[in-house]
């Protein structure tokens, strides 16, 4: 393997060396005088939409129409792209383009808010459109995050259908898809998959929710670009795109929640001059302490985020290349829930150089300041994103990232700013594509990718061993339309070797040559085929089908194989298992759309097969209690270890949107989505797997307006929700496991727009929201808070989750000339 290292870090060097020369090779006229050019105009009044963008996602280059409507994108290979058309308060459009010399295309937005044929790039070899994709994905842009309350990147997607979210209160959510979570689902952020001890139930995703232009779910086992793992599916985070030629943008955004304080600034600024593009942002955030109406201030859930980042483009007749650079920092409160004879929350103080409890104020609780228990997290990404226009028609492209994301979580009073456990985690990741020339309609993709990664313990506690790793993939993928129907598929090899290192501890506790082991060393080695073949028909104008067929794969991760500790923010003792096999997915999608003028309805259906199935699961002790370890005065919590099992998920969800013409602005939107996750040979209380979340139905009603008569709003909306989460008594409650949960049903509400001047700019948007409008006490199935103790006072077990929740958000954009 060492060999195979070397081999493919030397074939990045060669592409690097060979990337100059191949420039300096490229003749304009051989290829590259061709453009694109039109007018975009409105559907129905046939007049210019000035500022209009024109966008080829593929290329990365884009164009804004001027004050006639006309747009001009020049120095672009030959091909054919699909082209992504925008213009504020009309349904985004998207075509697949032949360009070929001096092309015209001009495009007619409506202003219909149903979009026509949103583009997606997850999980497929180019971009494509959500039709022509046989797996299902959902597509949340930028206004969506703007009008929902959200705490972070994964709570802000939480309702679509089909995700949930597993969360330790508001500042840390991991996305589940379809009732799979943690490895199973690959999270992207800037073209590289985030990695960032995603294990944890603790560990949210390093990722700013301010710097997004787009999120995309894939929902199943069909991700063959972005390597193993993604089981349940991909999350595809997509930074804002360069800028047309010659503008400068900025944008300043403030946000306040009331439930908890919650403040939170945002501003950016890019450009783009002659081709070359750039960007800064910078985001702080911070909050205390949430509340309910059952626990009322909850300690310690408090948190605070400082984020920036900065980009540096070049696009040219030869392709572009791209530096990208993110710092996500982030310091948060650990929830333990105990609480005094009197049911208050209590905290750890030092008096007089003993650890004791006190009691919690009422100023401890508004508090902006962390305490411990207490984690802090930093994660910086470096991304070099490259693509090179061939003569032959082709393309190639290189990316490279590195990642440091270093953990440190805080919990000795006596020693505040000590951390005991501290990860410190080094990533590098790399990929190589050839986008092979069309060939009769094929369009194909070959490719390598993988990580090389190294995680080391800096801290004075232990819970993962040190390790080494290196995952390699090599795949192809390629989709053709014949006619009305999309052919698409793909197959993967993956490898991937862990060395884990042996920890011996003396009789202090720290690290020694000799004395009781901690970890064991050991080396592991998995591989696996993945792939998916799928198709997709359009039946009419009006009806889409589809069908996919998938097989995925999933290496055990570093905790599951040899974890050996306390693991406080889940509140347990964890156990790994080196004797865990891969996990292999076999799954079956199918689904239809269906639009018309007056209604839109999607509806998919899957069923997944999973071989060795991983989980946690609770151990007990011979007299029938719970397991508690006394290691290195680590007692108190309960112990839990990693196990298999065969496992069968399946399920659904269906989306109903009725929108009658001729009252286009009202839309009453209805999702429900249903998992259910059962496991092979067992006994009735091992039946069902854990973390799987109940039923869900959404029923929105919300009406969009393009203009509010002579007044300066414009793109306004007002809108009522309501979220009913079905109780889930499917648990696995073998060994106290899992314990059921009642539904609970809540009720949002929101309004916002633009304001603009006489001209029709936007001078600046505001929104009002409030979540949770009849303040229910409620605990999700998956939120980690509902296994804190229980109040002796009440008997309730755990915390509970956010109460009713105040939101006003402002942004203001800023246009330079």
């Amino acid at each position: 393997m060492h060999y195979l290292r070397v081999f493919i870090l030397g074939l990045m060097g060669i592409v690097l060396l060979a990337l100059p020369a191949a420039y300096a090779g490229v003749n304009p006229e051989e290829g590259y005088s061709n453009s694109l050019s039109g007018k975009v105009v409105d559907k129905l009044t046939h007049t210019p939409l000035p500022g209009a963008t024109v966008y080829l996602p593929d290329l990365r280059v884009g164009a804004a129409a001027d004050a006639q409507g006309n747009y001009v994108i020049k120095n672009l290979p030959k091909g054919k792209y699909v082209v992504d058309v925008h213009y504020i308060g009309y349904a985004a459009y998207t075509e697949l383009v032949a360009i070929s010399g001096a092309t015209n295309k001009d495009f007619t937005l409506t202003e219909t808010l149903i979009e026509k044929n949103e583009i997606v790039i997850t999980g497929a070899n180019l971009a494509t459109s959500v039709k022509k994709t046989p797996t299902p994905i959902s597509v949340i842009r930028r206004d969506y995050l703007d009008d929902n309350i959200s705490t972070n990147i994964i709570d802000a997607i939480a309702k679509v259908p089909g995700v949930t979210q597993l969360s330790t209160g508001p500042a840390i959510s991991k996305p589940f898809i379809r009732g799979l979570g943690y490895n199973r689902v690959v999270v992207v952020g800037d073209g590289v998959r985030q990695e960032g001890q995603q294990w944890g139930d603790e560990h949210g995703i390093e990722i700013d929710d301010y710097n997004v232009s787009r999120i995309e779910v894939l929902k199943g086992p069909a991700s063959l670009v972005y390597g193993s793992d993604a089981l349940a599916g991909v999350v595809n985070i997509v930074p804002p795109a360069p800028l047309p030629l010659g503008q400068i943008k900025g944008n300043v955004e403030a946000n306040y929640q009331s439930n908890n304080g919650l403040m939170a600034y945002h501003a950016d600024i890019a450009g783009n001059n002659n081709g070359i593009s750039w960007g800064a942002y910078i985001t702080q955030k911070q909050a205390h302490d949430y509340q309910n109406k059952y626990d009322g201030y909850v300690f310690n859930s408090r948190f605070n985020n400082t984020n920036y980042g900065a980009t540096l483009g070049i696009n040219k007749q030869w392709g572009y290349s791209h530096l990208s650079f993110s710092s996500f920092n982030q310091h948060l409160g650990l929830v333990e829930g105990d609480r005094d004879s009197t049911g208050n929350f209590v905290k750890p103080v030092n008096i007089d150089g003993a650890a004791e409890e006190g009691p919690v104020t009422s100023s401890d609780h508004r508090s902006y300041s962390m305490t411990v228990p207490k984690q802090q997290i930093n994660h910086q990404k470096i991304v070099w994103d490259n693509n090179l226009y061939l003569n032959n028609g082709g393309r190639l492209g290189l990316t490279l990232g590195y990642q440091l994301n270093q953990r440190r979580e805080y919990g000795d009073v006596l020693q505040p700013n000590t951390p005991g456990l501290y990860l410190y985690l080094q990533t590098f990741n790399y990929g190589a594509k050839y986008y092979l020339p069309e060939m009769n309609g094929w369009q194909t993709t070959v490719g390598v990718n993988g990580m090389q990664q190294t995680n080391k313990n800096k801290g004075e506690e232990f819970l993962i061993p040190a390790y080494d790793l290196f995952d390699i993939g090599a795949f192809a993928v390629t989709s053709k339309t014949f006619n009305k129907l999309t052919l698409s598929g793909g197959l993967r090899f993956d490898n991937r070797s862990i060395n884990s290192k042996a920890l011996l501890l003396g009789t202090d506790g720290k690290p020694a040559t000799s004395g009781d082991s901690k970890f064991d060393a050991f080396n592991r080695n998995f591989s696996n085929v993945s792939g998916s073949v799928g198709l997709s028909y359009e039946a009419s104008d009006h009806v889409v089908l589809k069908l996919n067929a998938a097989r995925g794969f999933r290496a055990p991760n570093i905790a599951e194989l040899s974890a050996n500790g306390v693991h406080e923010g889940t509140i347990k003792y964890e156990y790994g298992n080196q004797q865990l096999k891969p996990e292999v997915s076999t799954q079956v999608d199918a689904g239809i759309d269906f639009n018309t003028q007056h209604l839109s309805l999607t509806a998919s259906v899957f069923y997944n097969h999973i071989n060795n199935f991983i989980f946690s699961r609770k151990l007990f002790n011979a007299a029938g209690t719970d397991s508690i370890p006394v290691h290195d005065n680590d007692e108190g919590f309960a112990a839990f270890q990693y196990q298999q099992t065969n496992a069968n998920l399946y399920g659904g969800e269906i989306m109903l949107d009725i929108h009658p013409h001729p009252i286009d602005w009202l839309h009453f939107e209805n999702t429900f989505s249903y998992v259910r996750a059962t496991t092979a040979n067992s006994s009735d209380s091992t039946k069902y797997l854990p973390n799987i979340p109940p039923a869900r139905w959404l029923s929105e009603l919300k009406g969009k307006f393009k203009k509010v008569g002579k007044s300066p709003l414009q793109n306004a909306y007002v809108g009522v929700q309501m979220d009913l989460n079905f109780a889930q008594n499917d648990v696995f409650t073998a060994y106290a496991t899992e314990t059921p949960t009642s539904g609970y049903t809540l009720f949002n509400a929101g309004l916002g727009s633009d304001f603009v001047n006489k001209k029709n700019k936007t001078l600046f948007s505001l929104h009002f929201a409030v979540n949770n409008i009849t303040d229910v006490a409620y605990q999700s199935h998956l939120s980690r808070l509902k296994y804190a103790p229980v109040n002796e006072v009440t008997g309730r077990a755990g915390v509970f989750n956010v109460g009713r929740n105040y939101s006003v958000k402002l942004a203001i954009p800023i246009n330079f000339k």
